[in-house]
């Protein structure tokens, strides 16, 4: 049981929700256009707030699906292991030639199992930085950095130093986003 949960750990992080739904409802492989990112942000641009709205929930349920998947399984594997299975097959999807999304909503997912307050006052964060700035990557790695500052305060050191792991992953992969924050051609949402 303990490798089956890890096998579908990671398999359910592959699974690409923007991809599914782009094809299936919208006929578009969104891999092709706007940002080419497999992620709740770039079904909005390209398909629209509902089809985003899917997306990001969807992402979010694999993620905290899979810290169930040992409970499910009654298996003996952390579910801190098996979150981050899905973070990395939500960045390097199996299905999508290993290529994925920022994993900022699978991560959320994870984190929604193993610290719902933090992800509480992430959630929080990116709200207000994304009202005043419109930025969803800004938005994205200020809530990453907020959850790490409320571990630091209230979690245990494996929490911890998950939360600084994930927000080092999501800057790293926002980085060509931060280019273009500082170059001022990053995207803003449009109300």
């Amino acid at each position: 049981m303990n490798i089956l949960a890890l096998i579908l750990s990671y398999l359910t992080g592959s699974i690409s929700f923007a991809l599914i739904v782009g094809k299936m409802f919208y006929k578009k492989d969104i891999r092709k256009y706007g940002s080419g990112n497999l992620g709740a942000t770039n079904a909005y641009r390209v398909l629209g707030i509902k089809a985003g709205l899917i997306v990001a929930i969807a992402d979010i349920g694999k993620g905290t699906f899979a810290c169930f998947l040992p409970l499910i399984l009654s298996s003996t594997i952390n579910p801190i292991i098996c979150g981050l299975l899905a973070i990395l097959g939500h960045i390097f999807s199996i299905f999508a030639r290993f290529k994925g999304g920022k994993a900022v909503a699978t991560a959320t997912g994870v984190f929604l199992y193993l610290s719902p307050l933090g992800v509480l006052v992430g959630f929080g964060v990116f709200v207000i930085t994304l009202t005043f700035s419109k930025y969803v990557s800004l938005s994205s790695m200020l809530a990453g950095i907020a959850l790490f500052v409320y571990s630091l305060i209230f979690e245990d050191k494996i929490i911890l130093l998950l939360s600084l792991l994930i927000s080092v992953t999501i800057i790293i992969l926002h980085r060509q986003n931060i280019k273009r924050i500082l170059n001022g051609t990053e995207n803003k949402i449009v109300q």
